[in-house]
């Protein structure tokens, strides 16, 4: 007789459904996994053996073969456990096999028979219960997190003896795991709607306050350059604080992420906040892209549906900086190895930060630039000419007077909280607009949803032709123009892209020099 336990596997967000095989037959007592297992599931024989056998079980004596179905993809980690002690205990009577069958298995077993938390459970379980499976025994650390999936059973359990009760036929010891309810709209009702750091704690700046709105609006990319201490960072710091907050949609797409990263919050396992991701110069591209032997999500997928930020992004290697174009563009990242390729999302917007030269002062009122004409373009080349095309807002910040600094607390500032209310609106606006073509922001407009969204009249061709003549604009630079024109529109309600829009979305891009 073979039992036969669901459980699941990973590759990238995509769940497979898998099937731990268990034969025993009268042989030389041992185990052996096959598979394609990595050396995590091999070593789950002899976890599963100490936790068997110290929570009260037999341990059969005979040679047991266990067969991770279907063979040719690769399984990695330790969920495997549970099932595989599931199916050892069927055969040997301990719970009837029969009630399993509609039920998936996920946990790692400690050596003493209680079950640990293991990562990428909420993929996992959505993944499954899409292929039919709606009852799900996970780990009660796990419980919560599996639980924000609907219309379908979680049973966490504590103890490898708590599974086994749950089916056992003897009415002595028949004990039911409590199902776990997990109501998602009291996570989103409890979000913390404050942030560290706030517009109005940003000394002037206007222009470039403006840039950052737009930005947000439309999910656009930007790039800011100015002198040390003139605020780039501090503005970067704050452009969380006016994304619209996440759907739930959304929040679930994004714990996903976290669930396989292990970076979720047990107690609170939905991720109720956009992410903003800071990446240092000294990363490497797999660090931010994603892979690695087992590949798992980079920096760039961690910062999905929020922020990417690269400050001083000229310190970093340009072989680096080279890998954000293709997410720039489509969204996404796939990762290729030689018997696989796993795709993550990547849909974030980026904000860099860099000085103007080495020295930092080009274009200072107050301090010379001491940089000679060479180490500035060798300077700026670090950025390639086709990623600096894909950076729809481009604006410097300049150093504020010491007249400014001092009479700040004399100007009203806007709050983050205001200029977020415009940003929800222009993004309600969007979403109203797009709700049949399967994107949410201007920013994701491809050519086709260009030409149908984004139509302009002669004087706004004018101008266009004007500017694409004196700057050389790209294709790509030329939609970008258009794109960003939208989200000025749509943040001044207006339904048309007019001349003022397109002007305005020039001024935005100042089209930095490159010798690339």
């Amino acid at each position: 007789m073979v039992s036969r336990i669901n459980t699941g596997v990973l590759s990238g967000l995509v769940a497979n459904k898998v099937v731990a095989e268990v034969d025993m037959n009268n042989s030389i007592p041992g185990i052996v996994i096959v598979g394609l297992p990595d050396t995590a599931v091999s070593e789950a024989k002899e976890r599963v053996r100490s936790a068997i056998k110290n929570s009260g079980y037999s341990f059969p004596s005979k040679k047991i073969t266990i067969n991770l179905a279907p063979a040719d993809i690769k399984k990695e980690g330790s969920l495997y456990d549970l099932p595989i002690a599931i199916g050892i205990l069927s055969l040997e009577g301990s719970l009837n096999w029969e009630k399993t069958i509609d039920y998936a298995f996920i946990g790692e077993l400690s050596l003493d028979g209680s079950l640990r938390a293991v990562n990428g459970v909420l993929p996992l379980v959505s993944g499954l219960k899409e292929l039919g499976i709606k009852n799900f025994i996970v780990p009660f650390e796990n419980a919560k997190e599996a639980g924000l999936i609907c219309d379908i059973n979680i049973y966490g359990a504590k103890h490898l003896t708590d599974v086994v009760n749950h089916f056992s036929d003897n009415p002595e010891v028949h004990q039911h795991i409590n199902k776990m309810v997990v109501d998602i709209n009291s996570y989103m009702s409890a979000e913390n709607s404050e942030y560290d750091y706030d517009f109005k704690d940003v000394k002037g700046q206007f222009k470039a306050k403006k840039a950052m709105e737009i930005a947000a609006a439309g999910g656009h990319n930007i790039l800011m350059s100015g002198s040390p201490g003139s605020g780039k960072t501090l503005l970067a710091k704050c452009f969380a604080s006016i994304l619209p907050p996440l759907t739930p949609l959304e929040a679930i797409e994004l714990t996903k992420i976290y669930s396989i990263a292990g970076l979720i919050n047990k107690d609170n396992p939905l991720v109720t906040k956009r992410p903003f991701r800071t990446i240092h110069h000294t990363a490497s591209a797999v660090g931010i892209i994603g892979g690695g032997s087992n590949p798992k999500p980079g920096e760039i997928t961690l910062a999905h549906r929020g922020v990417l930020f690269f400050d001083e992004v000229v310190e970093f290697p340009r072989a680096v900086l080279e890998v954000l174009r293709q997410p720039l563009e489509d969204s996404e990242i796939v990762i290729s190895r030689a018997h696989t390729s796993i795709k993550y999302p990547a849909d974030f917007i980026f904000v860099g930060a860099m000085n103007p030269c080495p020295c930092g002062y080009l274009g200072d009122k107050e301090k010379n630039c001491t940089c000679s004409e060479f180490q500035i373009q060798r300077y700026r080349s670090k950025i390639s000419g086709p990623l600096l095309d894909r950076i729809d807002i481009q604006i410097e910040v300049p150093k504020l007077k010491i007249d400014e600094l001092i009479n700040h607390n004399s100007i009203e500032s806007e709050s983050s909280k205001e200029i977020r209310e415009r940003v929800y609106n222009a993004r309600k606006i969007q979403l109203n607009r797009y709700k049949n073509s399967g994107i949410l922001t201007n920013s994701e407009l491809t050519p086709k949803l260009i030409k149908l969204f984004c139509k302009i009249d002669d004087t706004s061709k004018n101008i266009l032709k004007s500017i694409g003549q004196k700057f050389n604009i790209s294709g790509r630079g030329y939609d970008r123009i258009l794109k960003l024109a939208r989200t000025i529109a749509d943040l001044n309600n207006s339904q048309n892209i007019e001349a003022v829009h397109i002007s305005q979305a020039v001024q935005y891009r100042n089209f930095i020099e490159n010798n690339t």
